[in-house]
């Protein structure tokens, strides 16, 4: 579904059923897409360019261009990009992801979020990814698929077990849905992602602030996507928080 959000042309009949009913309860859809997107280009660009240089991306989806390790690679042409995710379909198209430049690196681990070790522990990562240095944990909205009441971990668990893993100066970046702002449509777009299949947990900014205890907010904080260190052409948008729908941050692991 967030292919077709994005304007991409990998998805499928059942995905624009879906996304049209989504666009019927929530017509800003595309547009909080749109600056869920812009923002981890931003946050993305900021990392690298304040020397960060290993980036493992979780819930990667469906490639489009420009793709993290572009965005990463066009700072730090040296960076080096793990992805993962569990849909077959984006394991089919991976070998989009894999086209690094020669100085850098970058690898796809197909596995689930909600497994974390079983990310850590991949041969995949430790082949392109040192641990011992910082390292650049992506979770674009990803995470509000993690529904509470879940069997296994739960979505804070999840984030505690990969941050525990990442040395000092690493880096914590997400993205997440909220109803803060409009919730009779959040409510109603939440129906219709479970009712085919899709567990979808938006939470509040509290909840969302949770998951970077410990960590040290870059500036301006928890703000909302198309808030949150703003390029021009942000600043000249007309985006509503109640479009936008989506908090993000990024955090820095202290020593």
């Amino acid at each position: 579904m967030y292919d077709y959000y994005l304007g991409g042309r990998t998805n499928f009949t059942a995905d624009r059923e879906a996304v049209g009913k989504v666009m019927a309860a929530f017509p800003a859809a595309l547009v909080a897409a749109r600056a869920n997107r812009d923002f981890m280009h931003r946050s993305v660009r900021y990392l690298a360019e304040h020397g960060m240089d290993q980036f493992l991306d979780i819930g990667t989806g469906i490639p489009t261009s420009p793709n993290l390790h572009e965005v990463a690679q066009s700072v730090t042409p040296g960076a080096r990009i793990v992805y993962v995710d569990n849909d077959p379909i984006v394991l089919t198209h991976a070998q989009a992801l894999l086209t690094s430049s020669p100085e850098g690196r970058t690898a796809y681990v197909h596995a689930d979020l909600g497994e974390p070790e079983s990310i850590l522990a991949s041969p995949e990562l430790a082949k392109t990814l040192d641990l011992g240095r910082p390292v650049a944990l992506s979770l674009n909205a990803v995470l509000h698929f993690i529904a509470d009441g879940r069997e296994g971990l739960s979505a804070h668990q999840i984030v505690d077990t990969l941050k525990d893993a990442l040395a000092p100066g690493s880096a914590l970046v997400i993205s997440h849905g909220t109803a803060d702002f409009s919730p009779v449509e959040a409510t109603e777009t939440t129906q219709i992602y479970r009712a085919v299949g899709t567990s979808a947990q938006p939470r509040s900014r509290k909840e969302i602030e949770a998951f970077f205890e410990g960590w040290d907010l870059v500036e301006p904080g928890i703000a909302v996507t198309h808030r949150w260190r703003p390029d021009e052409a942000d600043l000249l948008s007309d985006i509503s928080d109640a479009e936008a729908c989506c908090y993000a941050a990024v955090a820095i692991k202290p020593a």
